[in-house]
């Protein structure tokens, strides 16, 4: 079967099996731009159900565009509470306030403008058009990346995705005259239920009958992630997220030294590990989620969230 053959033949199938078993999420089928904008956000990163555990309380906290705007950085990373990866709590703080002061609260219209704002790259910039504005694009995320290299290419193992560029081209291939959101949201609905990246259910996919991968896909264990910077065993994202808590868990305004900081984190830190504690802090304080108060070196270093 040709490609063009099964671009045209993929499109039914994904569209019956969405009616059946698309879930069921808050932040679809509505047009609050400020709802949608929050939810790709979260779920930057992030698996659905961590998402709808936190998605309703930060709503409750920040209703609107405008309260997340005028709210100080601290309440915003109060908030984010559980959700990891605080940076995106930062670009999401960013984001509203650019968009209420250089927007006027709305969501640009176009790729470019959007890609302009911060924390948003490709694939939050097609979402939002594709939702907020109905307009006719693809969406591609790691799901969607993985059902359509399996679909249309054949895979040799679990792993295995085709390039992004030639992803985004099929994406945009088998979309249809209308109903653009709906056939995005199926088609991550189904990379992320069906055809999982570990043990895909080959047998419950809509489209298993043509799928390129279905005899030649291997199950193999996950790759390793690439080594990431640590220390005594544990990565340094892990000691980053230590220190974010130890500050929300004294409501965020507290300063305290980073000696106390340190050995809150490692009950072995000695002045020895001031090094490695300050790169730390000093990154937190680039990316906006703590503020560094008195000396940057030595003893005198205090730290707050921002």
């Amino acid at each position: 079967m040709s490609q063009k053959r099964r671009t045209r033949r993929i499109i039914p199938p994904v569209r019956r099996w969405y009616r059946r078993h698309g879930r069921v999420l808050p932040w679809r089928g509505t047009h609050d731009a400020y709802r949608i904008l929050l939810s790709e956000i979260m779920l930057q990163q992030t698996q659905v159900h961590r998402v709808l555990e936190k998605y309703p309380s930060f709503l409750k906290r920040f209703p609107s565009l405008n309260s997340l705007a005028r709210a100080p950085r601290r309440a915003v990373l109060l908030a984010w509470r559980g959700m990891g990866y605080n940076r995106r709590a930062v670009h999401l703080h960013n984001l509203a306030r650019t968009l209420v002061e250089r927007w006027r609260g709305n969501v640009p219209s176009d790729v470019e403008s959007l890609m302009g704002l911060p924390g948003i790259g490709r694939y939050t910039a097609h979402a939002l058009l594709s939702s907020v504005h109905a307009q006719r694009l693809p969406i591609v995320d790691v799901n969607v990346r993985r059902f359509l290299s399996r679909v249309f290419w054949p895979m040799s193992s679990t792993q295995s995705t085709k390039a992004e560029e030639e992803i985004w081209r099929v994406a945009g291939e088998i979309l249809p005259s209308r109903s653009v959101y709906a056939r995005n949201q199926a088609l991550m609905d189904i990379g992320a239920t069906v055809g999982r990246a570990r043990a895909p259910e080959c047998t419950r996919c809509p489209v298993s009958g043509f799928c390129r991968s279905r005899r030649t896909m291997k199950q193999r264990s996950l790759a390793r992630r690439q080594t990431e910077r640590h220390r005594k065993g544990i990565p340094d994202r892990i000691y980053r997220g230590r220190i974010v808590e130890m500050l929300r868990g004294r409501g965020g305004r507290v300063v305290v030294t980073a000696a106390h900081l340190g050995r809150n984190i490692d009950p072995t830190y000695s002045p020895r590990d001031q090094a490695w504690l300050r790169q730390l802090l000093e990154k937190l304080a680039h990316e906006g989620i703590v503020r560094l108060h008195g000396q940057k070196r030595g003893a005198g270093l205090r730290i707050s969230l921002a």
